[in-house]
């Protein structure tokens, strides 16, 4: 690349170099052509002026002395022919012998040579002073001097290119090693970052290198998500295992004890594989949405009141709070419920002894909150509640569910066009908050 970009930076200045050049020369050579004509005009002018009243001997030496200079008077015969030699390269049809004897002056080129004649009229006859003059000599000194500062800015060109390439490929050479350690499995790789005098090549750094964080930090939770899985499965295994073996052994105490415990083990293994699916089905893009009018209230009331049973068996109460009327918002009346259910049984996992469930209007739109009485949720917890399997710092007061709950309700909310907010109760406890937009009243 450094080669290329070299190249490219000399044939772009020779180009230029040479468009220049070409042009410089065609002015100096209009501007040289014109200047002798004027010149030339001057002087033819000036001679014929001094020869109008020069007497025949006179004027005879005008012309010895002219042709010495390489300039001669001519005379102009009545059938329009010069009766004279004419300077080499100029021919009597150049004359415009009308002109001439109206008293113009003309001028005129062949080639490089340079011509002008003036007229000098007298009683019988017209003669003419003829100057003839080339022009070129500055051009071949304005060509070597061209040539020369062509190739000073040639070798400067080349030296600043070749500068400009290692300064633009050096970053991208760094860049390039680091993601090819970064690809290769090494997010510890970092690309340095330059000053701000290069503020391209410190934005790709800084690009790369939130790219690499961000990658070793899926990594971390990626391995973390395969741990806590792991943990989730091995714990209700060991118990379905354990109390089998018991009861194919005729050791277990209370087969009908431990026939309840692996079925509730088996629900708690079910459970945490759909939850996983839904989670697989939500990173494709396969889950699958029917929204329809729906009232919020009774969707909210009776997925609460499914779970009745399981908060009596915590000692927890569970106050379902909606309104009277319906509460109408154009969703999936099943993931809505699955929504619901999650921060139930998230809330059933901190409650002290009680959770509200509410469903309110604000606005256009309508607000499900499901509020706990349990340790609340620190700070620092609150940006990574719906992470999947984030271990918070507070302890649940009881286990329950599979711990994906929370992050298959974001996923579920961002879906149906919601927002979930998760922070801590006016009175102690969390509160999680769902939003969602296009809901309306109507009455029951």
């Amino acid at each position: 690349m450094r080669r290329r970009l070299t190249i490219a930076v000399v044939a772009l200045v020779a180009g230029a170099l040479v468009v220049a050049g070409l042009g410089t020369l065609l002015l100096i050579r209009r501007s040289a052509r014109d200047e002798t004509r004027h010149e030339l005009v001057r002087q033819a002018t000036a001679i014929a002026d001094r020869a109008d009243g020069a007497s025949a001997a006179n004027l005879a030496v005008l012309r010895r002395a002219m042709q010495l200079e390489g300039a001669v008077v001519v005379a102009i015969g009545p059938g329009g022919l010069t009766r004279d030699p004419l300077p080499s390269g100029v021919t009597a049809a150049d004359l415009d012998v009308e002109r001439l004897r109206a008293g113009e002056v003309v001028v005129g080129s062949r080639g490089k040579l340079v011509f002008a004649a003036a007229p000098v009229v007298r009683p019988r006859a017209v003669l003419a002073v003829v100057l003839t003059q080339r022009v070129g000599g500055g051009e071949r000194r304005a060509g070597v001097y061209l040539l020369l500062t062509g190739a000073a800015s040639l070798t400067v060109a080349a030296l600043v290119a070749g500068w400009l390439a290692v300064r633009v490929t050096r970053p991208l050479a760094t860049a390039e090693a680091a993601t090819r350690r970064i690809a290769e499995g090494d997010l510890a790789a970092r690309v340095p970052v330059p000053d701000d005098s290069d503020p391209e090549a410190a934005s790709l750094a800084r690009s790369i290198n939130t790219m690499a964080a961000t990658l070793a930090r899926s990594q971390g939770l990626e391995r973390q998500f395969l741990m806590s899985v792991s943990h989730d499965l091995r714990t209700p295994l060991t118990s379905i295992r354990g109390f089998a073996e018991a009861i194919s052994d005729g050791t277990a105490t209370d087969p009908s004890r431990a026939a309840r415990v692996i079925a509730a083990e088996a629900r708690r293994l079910e459970r945490l594989v759909g939850d996983l699916l839904d989670l697989a089905k939500l990173d494709a893009k396969q889950f699958s949405f029917h929204p329809r009018p729906v009232d919020v209230c009774e969707v909210v009331r009776e997925t609460a009141e499914g779970f009745e049973r399981s908060a009596e068996d915590a000692g927890v109460t569970i106050d379902v709070r909606v309104p009277d009327h319906a509460l109408v918002a154009d969703v999936d009346p099943d993931r809505l419920a699955q929504v619901v259910a999650n921060l139930v049984e998230n809330g059933l996992k901190f409650a002290v002894s009680r959770i509200e469930v509410s469903a309110t209007p604000d606005g256009d739109g309508a607000v499900i909150a499901v509020t706990d009485d349990g340790p609340g949720i620190p700070a620092e917890d609150r940006p990574r509640v719906f992470e999947r399997l984030y271990q918070a710092t507070r302890a649940p007061a009881r286990q329950v569910g599979s711990g994906l709950g929370l992050a298959i309700v974001a996923e579920l909310v961002a879906a149906m066009g919601g927002r979930v907010d998760a922070v801590s109760g006016d009175d102690g406890g969390s509160r999680f908050a769902v939003t969602l937009s296009g809901a309306s009243s109507s009455s029951a």
